[in-house]
């Protein structure tokens, strides 16, 4: 019984020293960081392809034209 109790009071060390379920959250937490900074820059990046296509198709215009 004694051995039981030993073998059941390490295990219990084991599981409350252990740190893998905090990985998992950084990890998770440092993936919707990078898509929120993704989902917020997405409007000035549109923008400034829009604005690198219409001068594109301006000089495209005039050469063509």
């Amino acid at each position: 019984m004694r051995d039981k109790l030993y073998t059941l009071y390490f295990r219990l060390q084991d599981l409350a020293r252990g740190e893998s379920g905090q990985d998992l959250v950084e990890y998770s937490l440092a993936v919707a960081m990078i898509a929120f900074a993704a989902t917020a820059g997405m409007g000035s990046v549109a923008n400034g392809i829009d604005t690198a296509f219409s001068g594109i198709s301006s000089s495209l215009g005039s050469y063509t034209g």
